[in-house]
């Protein structure tokens, strides 16, 4: 019995004088907090989810994206199959002529729209995102549409049964009738119980759908001279306002006074005071030679979604991005903080109680539910400022009780503040921050190799 005790003695005495026991100790104690951590990424996603849910349910009550392009000019025509048919009786051959009808596409030869937009921010709890009501004004030509590419007979062309189509992807938010004035009569447009998905490409979660005019009139249709169109449409909308280039020469301006816009598509504004105080006035100009697809079709219109090209004005919230960033530089904080710690502990022979490496390490991790919690009302930044202060402090203070002195605090806490600094810098850079990260960590193992160039490893004790 008394063997046993003395050998248990000499255990629990290793376990508090050995640095190898130490540093395995503090190991085993990263490794639990890594738990915590990981939840607390998880409920990042949770928080970022739920922010996205609700901006698609406000959108979807208002009305998604607008996605426009048009008018086209659909021109029907007969087609002609014809097919040899053996007969058995008379042992010779007879042909036999089907006609199909088939539509042809045209895009107008210029194109102009003007679109003013009068975003605002719409909340739901501590969520929101930005919605808009737009005014569109399209006008622009048609000329004699050109058949020559396939062999049709001008009397297989029917004329008479021409309409006009535009293809818009959001209905529920059109909140005027859509007509359009071609040549000298006006032609209302009604939609058509189809709709658009695209299959691939990036926008493909996009629906379009197909707005339809009744015949034309035949004075209003190209055959001789252009046809002059104008329409105007107001829609309400979200997130995003785009259009898709068809004329032969494209122009595009949208203004509005929403200050945190970015511009997107396949085309950028060319001038250089789009962006202004109050707001931007952007301008685009996009030609047929500029774009990969044609004039006019005779086989259906094939998807050119991918070719669009507008504005952004979805509300930039990155709060749950840099949280979930510095989270996970979690690990690096808490073993580095514990570093301070072992050296600490190692240099200054005072012991340290594996319950309060523990209750250090749980400081750190809550660090990141302030952030995130904080962050859902404020920017992040000022977030960032309060929770690394509130950690800062409640660590320094209980390294006061533990080491029983103002010295080791302090430097405790120095260290933990200019770490806190360190992460947010990175967290804020892009493009330079491995670059910045290494030269830290760099820095940071040649303080710690300096600081422990005197600690005599070999001696456990």
């Amino acid at each position: 019995m008394e063997k046993l005790q003395a050998q248990g003695g000499k255990f629990g005495k290793w376990i508090k004088t050995s640095i190898t026991a130490r540093m395995f100790m503090i190991g085993i104690l990263i490794i639990l907090l890594l738990i915590p951590l990981s939840y607390i990424k998880k409920m990042i996603y949770e928080r970022k989810g739920r922010q996205k849910e609700v901006v698609e349910e406000i959108s979807n009550k208002w009305g998604n994206e607008v996605l426009f392009y048009g008018p086209m000019l659909k021109v029907p025509y007969k087609t002609y199959q014809v097919k040899k048919i053996y007969n058995n009786s008379s042992k010779e051959y007879r042909e036999e002529r089907t006609e199909e009808i088939k539509y042809a596409h045209f895009f107008p030869e210029t194109l102009q729209v003007k679109s003013t937009i009068n975003p605002e921010e719409k909340k739901r709890g501590i969520y929101k995102t930005a919605v808009y009501k737009s005014g569109i004004h399209v006008s622009g030509n048609f000329e004699q549409p050109d058949f020559s590419e396939i062999e049709v007979k001008d009397e297989d062309i029917l004329w008479e049964k021409s309409k006009l189509i535009i293809e818009v992807s959001n209905l529920k938010g059109v909140n005027s009738l859509v007509s359009l004035q071609l040549h000298k009569n006006k032609y209302a447009f009604n939609a058509k119980r189809d709709s658009k998905e695209n299959s691939n490409g990036y926008y493909r979660s996009v629906k379009l759908h197909t707005l339809e005019s009744k015949f034309l009139e035949k004075d209003d249709l190209p055959l001789t001279k252009r046809s002059e169109f104008k329409l105007d449409l107001q829609i309400n909308g979200s997130k995003q306002i785009r259009f898709i280039p068809v004329g032969k020469e494209t122009n595009v301006e949208i203004s509005s006074n929403w200050k945190t816009a970015n511009f997107l598509g396949e085309y950028l504004p060319y001038n250089s005071d789009k962006i202004t105080d109050e707001g931007f006035h952007a301008k685009w100009k996009v030609l047929a030679i500029n774009r990969p697809f044609s004039q006019q079709f005779f086989s259906g219109i094939p998807d050119l979604r991918n070719y669009a090209f507008g504005v952004n004005f979805m509300i930039p919230v990155d709060e749950y991005q840099k949280s979930e960033r510095s989270a996970k530089y979690g690990f690096l904080v808490i073993g580095l903080t514990f570093l301070v710690f072992f050296l600490i502990q190692t240099m200054s022979k005072i012991i340290i109680h594996p319950f309060q490496y523990l209750m250090i390490g749980i400081a750190l991790v809550l660090f990141y539910t302030l952030l995130i919690s904080i962050s859902e009302h404020s920017s992040f930044f000022l977030a960032y400022i309060v929770a690394s202060i509130a950690v800062v402090f409640l660590i320094s203070l209980y390294s006061k009780s533990i080491f029983n002195n103002y010295k080791f605090p302090v430097l405790v806490g120095m260290s933990l503040g200019m770490l806190y600094v360190f992460i947010y810098i990175i967290i804020q850079l892009e493009s330079y921050a491995l670059l910045v990260g290494s030269i830290g960590l760099f820095m940071i193992l040649a303080i710690v190799m300096f600081a422990s160039r005197k600690i005599d490893w070999e001696n456990n004790n």
